[in-house]
């Protein structure tokens, strides 16, 4: 089959390798029709190398056709299409339980100390090969895949992989009073997603920062009021206590991480540790505080006393400071982890099949077939011809 690995920094190519087979009775295969490039495959692309081999398969937001089956798997046939979330969780262990399917127990990576495996993400979360392939091994056939209705088509369902959920987890988490505000930093494919979801659930005032005119358009469109960092600058402290009565938001979601802008110390430690030896670059990446801090260290400005951040951008060092006196001193609730994709799929299916409110339809800005993922990805990191949100269709 045809998938996109990763050989190095800044590169990644579309290779043929062995077709994916069942290897355990509650195994799937999954002929992939859809899948999606996430913000969070630019930290591969750029910065998490010393946890990733050449040849390692990319991608966890894919959708497709049940191709084959093992012979555990009861809850789905052959043809059926599905969802794979990112997270691999098997859906019956205590912490699926709980909700916290990112923090499976089934499938924790203990050795390295880290939660739940992730498809396509690296030694850290299990070096699970990835759905930017023609095919993929599903495993937990029978709790894992999301079955969907025939019909509509892929453009509504993929995002149920990680934008989705990942962005409904961010405003449950942020949880701020209907009549109240929310400022959601960066506009990309989540936070984007998240001002919609904060809209249809009602919250009065919804603000997007960002400092690409597209991604300000499209938030506009949506009756989302928009700072734009090029013309606030340092000012969009003023420019957000302006327009939440002098308080600041009641909550902030940092949909950034540490791809932000604005850190040349932070993005000099992106270009170093990603291009250092893997005996030297994985421990520091371990242990040293390597990210761009700039948007989470604005989440904690913009935030009032007593307000909510809810982080869904990926940061990656342990030992990045934080403004820990900034924090206590005004009672900021800090909120954070990968999303726990299961937990909300109840709430986020009804709205795929009725009148897309969410506008999932035209959320893509990108289509482009599998080949052509190499130019995607820098197309994507570079911000380039509007890009906010690219879908692969392998086989086209």
């Amino acid at each position: 089959m045809r998938a996109l690995t990763w050989h190095g920094t800044r590169d990644v190519r579309v290779d043929t390798v062995p077709d994916p087979t069942i290897s355990d009775p509650t195994d799937v295969i999954v002929q992939i029709t859809s899948t999606g490039l996430c913000g969070s495959d630019l930290h591969l692309y750029e910065v998490l190398g010393p946890f990733l081999d050449e040849g390692d398969i990319l991608g966890h937001e894919p959708m497709g056709v049940v191709a084959e089956k093992g012979s555990a798997v009861t809850a789905l046939e052959v043809g059926d299409r599905v969802v794979v979330p990112f997270n691999v969780s098997c859906g019956t262990c205590w912490m699926c339980g709980q909700g916290l399917h990112s923090q499976c127990e089934t499938t924790q990576n203990r050795e390295q100390g880290m939660g739940a495996s992730l498809f396509g993400y690296t030694k850290l979360y299990g070096q699970v090969p990835g759905g930017q392939a023609e095919y993929l091994r599903v495993p937990f056939g029978n709790t894992l895949p999301i079955k969907v209705p025939d019909g509509p088509s892929d453009d509504r369902f993929v995002y149920l992989s990680d934008v989705l959920p990942t962005a409904w987890q961010a405003v449950a988490y942020a949880d701020p009073p209907k009549d109240g505000s929310l400022v959601v930093l960066g506009l990309g494919p989540i936070g984007d997603m998240a001002c919609r979801i904060a809209r249809h659930r009602g919250i009065e005032q919804v603000i997007g920062i960002d400092l690409v005119p597209e991604r300000l358009a499209r938030a506009r469109a949506r009756g989302v009021s928009t700072v734009d960092l090029r013309d606030a600058g340092d000012g969009v402290e003023d420019a957000v206590r302006a327009l939440t009565g002098g308080r600041g938001a009641d909550a902030v979601i940092d949909a950034v991480g540490m791809e932000a802008h604005g850190s040349p110390i932070g993005s000099i430690a992106h270009r170093v540790v990603g291009l250092l030896p893997k005996a030297l670059g994985a421990p520091l990446m371990k242990t040293a505080g390597v990210d761009r801090m700039a948007a989470l260290l604005l989440a904690v400005t913009l935030v009032r006393r007593g307000g909510t951040v809810s982080l869904s951008g990926v940061y990656g060092g342990t030992a990045d400071p934080l403004p820990m006196l900034q924090i206590f001193d005004k009672q900021i609730q800090l909120r954070m982890g990968q999303a726990n994709v299961h937990r909300w799929v109840p709430d986020l299916l009804p709205l795929l099949t009725a009148d897309d409110p969410l506008g999932t339809e035209d959320f893509a800005t990108h289509r482009v077939p599998l080949e052509a993922a190499p130019d995607a990805y820098a197309m994507f990191q570079e911000k380039r011809d509007g890009a906010v949100k690219v879908l692969f269709t392998p086989g086209s």
